[in-house]
Parts: structure tokens; sequence; C-alpha cells
């Protein structure tokens, strides 16, 4: 019998009907192993168009779909942890309402949570129209001492890829706030707790990007949540003070160099270009760009 698990899925006002359509149709329709469930978490108001495209999402499902409804924005920790606590199943997916999943995601990943796995991550390819023509690839480590020894520098997880136990998550305090950065912070105290970790270096997410991608991820907004989370992880014993001050001078400086550097950095530090996306990507790579006037989501980046 194979096990049942719950998609979680976080909707603000500043996602795009289209995105979160095409979202949630790559993470439910097309996949070989489809969830359970879905839990969508609706932060706050959202406006018509938005509001219309979850309910043709929900009618249509082929699997059960419970809409969490908050009634104010209480930003994405928060309701990532209220939606956790909606999930019916022990194991639970993440999905942005604004990337791609491929069909296999979970066909493959499933099988190493149901092995014992706690957190298992994926590679990623960056797609949009701030990225080259062929996408760029991003694969984490794969190693649990290489993901333990990565963890004290930057997230060796892409975020948007993760499938965990919830009971692991809860174990390790949840969500916590800390913007831009709740995911990192997580997994960072999952692995101090003990949680086995795993990552498939395959892309099994599309990461939709724009030409806002490079100035979001720095600014003096990320810079302040930087510097916390460096306390933080020095605090609660993840760093050692020497790791701290490297940390702060490494991350801290890529939040505030120019935008230009930032990206020159990110490109050839952590992606590998594309020659030839077509064969994943198809249509995908032909996102539209926003339209004016068009909220933009503020996106956790992943350097």
């Amino acid at each position: 019998m194979t096990t049942p698990f719950s998609l979680l899925l976080p909707v603000y006002r500043g996602d795009r009907a289209d995105h979160l359509a095409r979202a949630f149709e790559s993470t439910v329709h097309e996949q070989v192993r489809r969830p359970s469930e879905v839990v969508v978490v609706q932060d706050g108001h959202v406006g018509p168009e938005l509001a219309s495209a979850l309910e043709r999402l929900e009618s249509a499902s082929p699997v059960p779909v419970r809409r969490l409804r908050l009634k104010h924005n209480v930003g994405l920790a928060q309701a990532l942890q209220c939606g956790l606590s909606a999930c019916s199943h022990e194991v639970v997916a993440r999905m942005d309402a604004d990337d791609i999943s491929l069909p296999h995601r979970f066909a493959v990943q499933l099988p190493l949570v149901e092995a014992g796995v706690d957190l298992v991550g994926a590679g990623m390819r960056e797609f949009g129209d701030a990225t080259p023509l062929g996408g760029l690839l991003r694969v984490p480590p794969t190693d649990p001492a290489r993901i333990a020894a990565e963890a004290r520098l930057r997230s060796p997880f892409n975020h948007p890829t993760v499938v965990y136990r919830r009971s692991a998550v809860l174990q390790a305090g949840g969500y916590r706030e800390l913007p831009l950065l709740e995911d990192y912070w997580l997994f960072t105290r999952m692995i101090e707790a003990g949680s086995v970790v795993a990552n498939l270096p395959e892309p099994l997410v599309l990461y939709r990007v724009d030409a806002g991608s490079y100035q979001r991820r720095g600014g003096l907004r990320l810079l302040r949540s930087e510097l916390g989370l460096q306390r933080r992880l020095r605090s609660e014993g993840f760093t050692s003070r020497k790791e701290m001050t490297r940390n702060i001078a490494v991350r801290g400086g890529y939040r505030v160099i120019p935008v230009g550097l930032r990206k020159s950095l990110y490109r050839n530090r952590f992606t590998t270009e594309v020659a030839d996306v077509a064969e994943t990507v198809g249509r995908e790579s032909r996102a539209l760009a926003p339209e004016p006037g068009t909220p933009t989501r503020t996106r956790r980046e992943l350097a």
C-alpha cells in the first residue's frame, strides 16, 4: 500500500492566476503519483481573478482540496504552520504557486520517504525571461554528510522541491518567522534535531524567475534577516563563532553588492547553464511577463 500524502500550497494576493493554475495542474493532475489531498492556504485577501482561479481549480481537482482561508495576511511562516496543522497526512509535499513540478516528481521522491527519510529535496531548473535560453540548473548536495556541512553556509535544499514528514518538522519547532529565510532556518533545525535527510540530483521542479529575482536576493530587508539568521544559528549551536563570522562576511556581503555582480556570482557559483531546456520546460519557457500593475510576489530566493 502506498503512503498517502498532502500537498501544501500557500497562495498570496501577489500570485498570478495563470501561474497558480499551471502550478496546480503540474503538481496534481499531471503527476504519475498524485497527492491524496491538496491543502491551499489562502494568506489573507486575494483579488477576484485569483479567487476565481482557486474556485475553478478546486472544483476540477481529481483529489480533495481543503482551502484554509486566513482572514488577514500573516506572512509565509505562519501560513505554512497553519497549513501543516490542516494537513491530514504525516507526509507533506511543498509547492509554491508559481513553479512547475515535473510529472514524475512524487514518484521518485516518495519512495525515499517510505524508506525512512524525513526530508527529501531535489534539483531544480530555473526558467523565465531572466535566465539563459536553456535555463539554469541547480543541483543540491546528495551525500548526507555534505548536506549537513553545506547547511553551515547556505541552504542545502531547494525549498520548492521538498517533501517531509510533518512530525519531523514539528519536532524541530516548525516554521518560525524570519522573512525570506524561513525554510533555510527550518532545515538547519531539522538537521540539528537528527532528521534523516536526502537530496535527489535530478531536477524535479521548474523554478520561475523574472527580471527582479537578483534584486530580491539583496537589499536591507534581506540583510536584516540574514544577520538575524546568523545570530540564531550561532545561539542554537548549529554554527561556530568562526562560521558565523564567515557567514556574515560572505552572505551579508552578497546582500549588499551591486545587482550585476550578485547575478554573476550566483550563476557562476550555484548554477549550471543548460544548453537545451525544451524537453522539460516546453511551453513554460515562453512564460508571459507580469502584466503592468500586477503585484509581484516576494520570493524566498535561493542563495
